[in-house]
């Protein structure tokens, strides 16, 4: 079934469709660096950045590598749960000054820390490098946290790609004791490297996100042989040791349906789950907050509840 777009997004999927069809009549080839271009513009939709206490860069090393991150917190004098996040774009885009002013809301809405990770991306590093990136952060996070207090409570989170790197670490930790994670937020994640689900279809065109632009950014992530059925968390294992989870889902998403699944699945292993869908918002709609500025109150509201509980 396809999604019901709200009215006060009209405007804005008008003139993405039709910025879409001009490309495709002048002939655009898809490279990394434009996608890269055109994600980093959605920042001009962000214009609220909150000030912090404590927000400084710095670096996690591990196997002869320095990951870069962001360390964000409201009160780097008392100890505050832990947040890692991982960002969107398809294991391709985004970056950690794209989503810094989402961060900085989540660290206040969570009264928590907040480490974003700059985990390598596709093509140049294609999967796992990213992946193994975040694996080393949440190992490795108390290195970048020195200067500040924190406490046991560990939690990773992430938007799209960002959500696909969290569930592929919560089946990762099933089996590696020194992956400590409580609990894991997903924000319109990628769990399925098929694209199998109905929405796919559904929702496939005319929403931002499409479904020739998803199997792009897969084509790039993976090397031929890779089994995209086995990299998909939504088709790995499944089992009540996983962590409670809250899920956000998006009514005019490609990847509606698969996060639903994701969501059904953890259920029937006996893990705690919240879900909430927003019926009539796009994919990456945390990415332009100014034209809904309500529902990502909302968003961040729910992730300050399921931190603290």
């Amino acid at each position: 079934m396809r999604g019901e777009l709200a009215e006060h997004l009209n405007e804005f999927i008008t003139g993405v469709n039709q910025a879409i069809a001009q490309a495709k009549e002048d002939g655009v080839v898809a490279t990394p660096e434009l996608a890269r271009a055109n994600l980093a513009k959605l920042a001009a939709f962000v214009t609220q950045v909150p000030k912090l206490a404590y927000a400084e860069d710095g670096y996690v090393f591990a196997d002869q590598m320095e990951i870069p991150v962001k360390v964000y917190s409201p009160a780097p004098e008392e100890e505050l749960p832990v947040l890692i996040y991982f960002h969107g774009g398809g294991h391709m885009c985004g970056s950690t000054e794209l989503y810094d002013p989402m961060c900085r809301k989540i660290a206040i809405a969570a009264r928590c820390i907040v480490i974003s990770v700059e985990y390598r991306l596709a093509p140049e590093f294609p999967y796992p490098a990213g992946i193994n990136d975040c694996e080393d952060v949440v190992k490795g996070f108390h290195q970048v946290l020195k200067n500040v207090q924190y406490g046991n409570k560990v939690l990773i989170a992430g938007d799209s790609a960002g959500g696909a790197i969290c569930t592929t670490l919560a089946i990762r930790a099933m089996t590696d004791k020194s992956l400590k994670i409580d609990k894991q937020i997903l924000i319109y994640p990628s769990v399925d490297y098929t694209s199998s689900m109905p929405s796919v279809e559904d929702n496939g065109t005319g929403f931002l996100l499409e479904k020739t632009r998803i199997q792009w950014y897969f084509d790039n992530y993976f090397d031929d042989y890779e089994d995209r059925e086995a990299m998909s968390p939504l088709f790995g294992p499944f089992d009540a040791t996983m962590p409670d989870s809250l899920v956000v889902i998006a009514g005019c998403d490609p990847l509606r349906d698969e996060g639903l699944e994701y969501a059904k699945k953890l259920r029937l292993a006996g893990v705690n789950v919240e879900v909430r869908e927003f019926k009539n918002m796009i994919h990456a709609f945390m990415n332009i907050e100014d034209l809904v500025s309500e529902e990502c109150r909302e968003l961040y509201s729910l992730i300050g509840s399921f931190v603290n509980r």
